[in-house]
């Protein structure tokens, strides 16, 4: 009952403010792991968000884990979207860092968020990810995917600058969120770096007014 009213019960990023500006933060975020699928919403029915399920099956959210370890990987929050065309937030490029751990066997890996998806690798390709527990300080700490579409990397310290909303995060009002950060952060002074990210805290079932919802633009 909690989550339909929107409490948060899972893992989130640990994270540094940095700044607290008009309506916004800036915020450093510590590296982390991440486990991230890269494929072609088509193959879904145009679902921009159609890989979720793949993550979900590697950390074991659906079932068994399809990874090396008999050993749960818990969910976290928020799970993160950008690109992928049809309204969806412009994509924004993941760093690609070392190691990279594809397919090996089964543990439950527990969910995480939040979940990133970037529009950049390739045209009409989405990539998702799940930032995976910090308890997996290193890729090779984390199971291994048995599934070879499912990619962990480790992902390096960040800068984003944020803004927080609630309820539905329709394109119209992921924009206007975006654009008047944007503005909001060159005023104060800060670079951008890239293309803005989405990032949703809760499970779909939340009631909408309850939603905790981050568009969040990388600067230095």
């Amino acid at each position: 009952m909690g989550m339909v009213l929107g409490r948060i019960t899972v893992e989130t990023p640990k994270h540094e403010v940095l700044h607290a500006g008009d309506g916004y933060e800036v915020r450093k975020y510590p590296p982390c792991v991440a486990a991230e699928f890269t494929y072609d919403p088509k193959e879904w029915n145009g679902d921009a968000d159609g890989g979720f399920t793949v993550l979900a099956n590697y950390i074991g959210a659906l079932g068994k884990p399809q990874n090396t370890k008999p050993e749960k990987i818990a969910m976290t929050a928020p799970v993160i979207t950008s690109g992928g065309g049809g309204g969806e937030a412009p994509s924004e490029k993941i760093a690609m860092t070392a190691p990279v751990i594809t397919a090996a066997g089964a543990e439950p890996v527990a969910m995480t968020a939040p979940v990133i998806t970037d529009g950049q690798q390739a045209p009409g390709k989405v990539t998702m990810q799940f930032l995976l527990p910090s308890k997996y300080a290193k890729a090779e700490e984390a199971p291994r995917p048995t599934d070879e579409r499912v990619v962990i990397r480790e992902v390096p310290e960040r800068k984003f600058g944020v803004v927080r909303f609630s309820g539905v995060a329709a394109d119209k009002t992921v924009r206007e969120k975006a654009d008047g950060l944007r503005a909001a952060l060159e005023k104060d002074g800060y670079t951008i770096k890239g293309p803005f990210v989405l990032a949703r805290y809760n499970p779909p079932f939340t009631l909408p007014p309850l939603r905790t919802n981050e568009v969040m633009i990388p600067v230095e």
